[in-house]
């Protein structure tokens, strides 16, 4: 019987010592409780409860802390050990699991001078992005590429691929995946086993055969509003951009050619790596910008659910998170969680800040649960559209 009764000493320590029972009876049968009974008990709190999975925090990875133990490990990991030889960022708030925000994996990789790791694939979409080295290699579908700092090679879902260094100093580059989300969607797997067909059967390769010209993406897509006729843009699934690198050199100067534009006060001068074919972001579950911070510049406060990471490439600066200062310089790695207040500052009066940004906007605008704010001069709360 419910209802609003005013109980007696023993009737309270009797209810009590029976709610303990059922909440130990449910906890024993893997079942748990939605109600709240008593307001300060956080661990009945229906609201907390729903709401209590593992959450990403904001941090910051020191490249001078990761570069020399990139380094230690390409020293004890040979190829033979293993064909992956990589440091991952795991977020405090994640941690045991391999996660850098919620949705996204970031790990950073070393090759030695001429080492060519055998083709994989997986059905996790992922980006590699060079920060040292001129000669980073990553073959997609049999389109060899060789790429330098800043550029960004796409290797889609179930895309073959490999990736090593064909030149004589060390490479280092950062890799983002939508690992994390694939795991909970229950849908990560892996191959190793590359075949070619040769004389009419199947052949293990330990690299692929090369059956696009190694610029065949700058050169189909590389121009702005024009587009090919004569050849086919079905490449893999069709669910991500058929351009597989996107060079950095492009993505500097179209930055550079709005230096002197007001931009947005929430993101200042920011770009979109997209599909040149469809005009939507490379990935149906990531995106990526480049973003320029003038000497000097700092940005208003904005809050979006959508989880970030932010690699700056060029300059030093600070960024506040939910009120707290985390510095960075080229290569860091910082981790911006869904729902955070954040704002990205310049330190410099005389020098750019440039960063490299991945988020995981297009999922939540799939599902249809993006939301972004933002603060204006006034402190003022705002909603804001896609373009700030």
């Amino acid at each position: 019987m419910s209802g609003s009764t005013t109980e007696l000493p023993h009737q309270r320590d009797n209810r009590k010592a029976r709610l303990d029972s059922l909440y130990e009876r449910l906890d024993s049968l893997d079942l748990a409780p939605y109600w709240a009974v008593e307001k300060h008990r956080e661990d009945h709190d229906e609201d907390g409860q729903v709401l209590k999975g593992r959450r990403a925090v904001p941090y910051v990875w020191r490249y001078a802390d990761i570069e020399p133990l990139l380094h230690q490990a390409a020293e004890l990991v040979t190829m033979d050990d293993s064909e992956r030889r990589s440091i991952v960022l795991v977020n405090p708030g994640m941690a045991p699991v391999r996660a850098t925000v919620s949705t996204l994996y970031t790990a950073y990789r070393l090759n030695d001078p001429r080492e060519i790791m055998p083709p994989h694939r997986h059905s996790i979409n992922a980006v590699r992005i060079g920060l040292t080295g001129e000669k980073n290699f990553t073959g997609v579908e049999g389109e060899p590429i060789t790429f330098g700092p800043g550029d960004i090679v796409l290797t889609p879902a179930d895309a073959w691929h490999n990736h090593g260094n064909h030149g004589d100093d060390f490479a280092v580059n950062v890799s983002v995946l939508d690992l994390p989300l694939s795991e909970v969607l229950n849908a990560a797997s892996f191959e190793h086993d590359y075949r070619e067909e040769e004389d009419g059967r199947l052949v293990s390769r330990r690299e692929q055969s090369a059956r696009f010209h190694d610029d065949h993406s700058s050169r189909t897509y590389g121009f702005g509003g024009l587009r090919p006729r004569f050849v086919s843009h079905a490449r893999g699934s069709g669910q991500h951009s058929p351009m597989y690198v996107y060079r950095w050199e492009r993505t500097l100067a179209l930055l550079d050619s709005f230096r002197d534009h007001e931009g947005s006060p929430w993101d200042s001068i920011m770009v979109e790596y997209t599909d040149p074919v469809s005009g939507r972001p490379v990935y149906p579950t990531m995106t990526f910008f480049g973003q320029l911070l003038r000497p000097g510049e700092r940005t208003l406060a904005q809050r979006q659910n959508a989880s970030l990471v932010c690699f700056p490439f060029q300059g030093s600066g600070h960024s506040l998170i939910d009120g707290d200062r985390f510095d960075w310089r080229p290569y860091d790695a910082v981790a911006i969680p869904g729902g955070a207040w954040y704002e990205h500052v310049n330190d410099s009066d005389t020098e750019d800040a440039i960063l490299f940004v991945a988020s995981d906007e297009p999922t939540l605008r799939t599902l249809g649960f993006f939301r972004r704010h933002g603060r204006t001069a006034d402190g003022e709360v705002v909603a804001l559209g896609v373009n700030g």
